[in-house]
């Protein structure tokens, strides 16, 4: 196989309206084989001028069927996330009182090879779009711990508008679970 059967998609980054928030194009090397991603490389992140952690603690990667809602999650903790297989829908809102962007809201249409590095504060959660769910990643730079500091934010709270694309409801525990429908709204926080 000769160079020119190769296609490089160079890493590429830029900030959202949420201060911290980046959106992510990975890297991709790909042949006639298929493709390779580097979900996250410290000399990249450091090129593109993003944060790097010191180290990821924990990696989760879950599977989420089409329709379900995950979150509006904002522990203090780091995370990079992303899709490993499927779409989804991420959304994001800035629940830092001190941040110049608190209350804004930002989505990303997630598919593989699109990453959002999410700061300490800001709520992340996500809708699997495609027909047979997605495999989402999580990495953290700190462990998950029951009651660790964070805020959590109803998903389905109106005030945010966020335009989740399938409808859902609130009351069916397949599509939201009961924990993230009894959230508080985002002004109780």
């Amino acid at each position: 196989m000769t160079a020119a059967n190769v296609t490089v998609t160079p890493v590429a980054a830029h900030e959202t309206a949420i201060a911290g928030l980046w959106e992510i194009q990975t890297k991709a090397v790909t042949d006639g084989r298929g493709t390779v991603r580097e979900f996250f490389r410290t000399s990249g992140f450091t090129e593109l001028g993003l944060p790097v952690p010191e180290r990821w603690h924990q990696i989760n990667l879950t599977w989420t069927r089409q329709g379900a809602l995950r979150g509006l999650h904002g522990e203090a903790v780091t995370k990079l996330v992303g899709v490993a297989s499927g779409s989804a829908f991420g959304g994001y809102v800035d629940a830092r009182h001190d941040s110049p962007s608190f209350g804004t809201v930002v989505t990303v249409p997630l598919e593989v090879g699109v990453q959002v590095l999410v700061p300490a504060g800001v709520c992340n959660g996500f809708q699997a779009t495609s027909a047979d769910g997605c495999q989402y990643l999580y990495c953290f730079d700190a462990e998950w711990q029951p009651g660790m500091a964070g805020v959590a934010v109803s998903p389905l709270d109106p005030a945010l508008a966020i335009p989740w694309p399938i409808p859902t409801q609130a009351a069916d525990p397949s599509m939201v679970s009961a924990k993230d429908a009894a959230a508080p709204r985002f002004a109780e926080i």
